[in-house]
């Protein structure tokens, strides 16, 4: 673990001081668990980003564009 110092507004600091207490926590493990979130999500969105990037394209197309919501509606 490491601890780190972090500036925020005052009323950032207001509103994680009074959710920590909402969830019965302290600020530093309420902020720890919020930025280990984060991480996952935005790792989670890079593999799957990357997953559809590295499949084999099974659509083709001529050239043309892509018909239109009504042309594609009949």
């Amino acid at each position: 673990m490491k601890n780190v110092t972090v500036t925020m507004e005052d009323s950032v600091a207001e509103w994680v001081r009074l959710e920590a207490a909402r969830r019965n926590t302290s600020v530093s493990r309420l902020v720890g668990e919020m930025l280990a979130e984060k991480m996952r999500h935005d790792d989670a969105y890079e593999r799957a980003m990357q997953d559809w990037l590295s499949r084999e394209r099974t659509w083709q197309t001529d050239g043309q564009s892509y018909p239109s919501r009504s042309e594609s509606a009949t």
